[in-house]
């Protein structure tokens, strides 16, 4: 999908259709419109940060970008074409709550160990602090990526030493429904 047709061929929409929610024409109408924002067919980080900074213009969301960006990259070839794009997008905006919760926990767990542990978990959290900037307001208990992280960890009796694997993750959500709501900026989207 590396190249730049201006069309999707027929089995480049074949496949997609397969692997995505999306129906042949919103499929043709998100490659034209990623097309006209991506000229090479590649989004670039920078490119990626550029778009995250029109959401948040009040914070900075270059870490946070950085982390959506690499569980973009699926390839891990530092830019993200149609096909990543396209399914990424797929699960977060119509995904089932499983297929949101599997991506999300990618975003933390960021050394792919298939564990999360609380230092990978604050990194994500200071990212979305200072990404929202002064815009919201936490209750006392959450102020700071610190006092989230530990309470994040508490909603399933583990302490700041222990590892969160995908079972603590889905109770986490299940008790939490914010640890998910960062996928809710794609709904928008589609």
């Amino acid at each position: 999908m590396g190249k730049t047709a201006s069309k999707l061929s027929k089995d480049e929409i074949s496949s997609l259709k397969k692997s995505t929610y999306f129906d042949k024409r919103e499929l043709q109408q998100w490659y034209k419109g990623f097309l006209r924002d991506c000229p090479s067919g590649q989004l670039t980080n920078a490119e990626f940060l550029k778009i995250y900074k029109q959401f948040f213009p009040f914070g900075d969301p270059t870490d946070f970008a950085n982390y959506i960006f690499n569980v973009f990259d699926k390839d891990k070839n530092g830019s993200i074409d149609f096909k990543e794009f396209i399914i990424v997008l797929s699960i977060t905006s119509r995904g089932s709550k499983n297929e949101k919760l599997e991506w999300s926990y990618k975003l933390y767990d960021q050394n792919r160990d298939d564990k999360i542990d609380y230092q990978e978990m604050l990194n994500v959290l200071v990212a979305i602090y200072k990404m929202v900037g002064p815009m919201v307001r936490l209750n006392n208990d959450e102020a700071t990526p610190e006092l989230r992280a530990k309470k994040i960890f508490g909603l399933v009796n583990k302490d700041v030493n222990d590892m969160l694997d995908m079972d603590d993750f889905k109770v986490i959500c299940e008790k939490d429904n914010q640890v998910l709501r960062g996928l809710d900026l794609y709904g928008g989207l589609v």
